[in-house]
């Protein structure tokens, strides 16, 4: 299993909520892939701008089909345009 974690920093201006409403398509879209374990929304507690999807897959593969899917291909980067900054870190568990 891998989990990823991306945290977006929004433009200064940028609706929160207008960013939330293109992200929730992501979402929806992405919990009916095979190989998608979890895929969820965060806003940072003390900064709203501050918004970190985290994600369950099963492996690489799948990841990877994830990111060529029609959705991922479509929306995100329009996501990215509200963006100030990304970063994007790739775990697996250490046992």
């Amino acid at each position: 299993m891998i989990r990823v974690v991306c945290k977006a920093k929004l433009k200064p201006g940028v609706n929160v909520e207008e960013y939330l409403i293109l992200a929730r398509k992501v979402v929806t879209e992405t919990r009916k892939e095979k190989g998608c374990i979890m895929y969820t929304l965060h806003e940072d507690v003390k900064d709203p701008s501050i918004i970190t999807t985290i994600e369950e897959w099963e492996n690489e593969e799948v990841i990877n089909q994830h990111n060529k899917s029609e959705h991922c291909m479509k929306i995100v980067p329009e996501l990215r345009k509200l963006r100030e900054s990304t970063e994007i870190n790739n775990y697996r568990e250490v046992k």
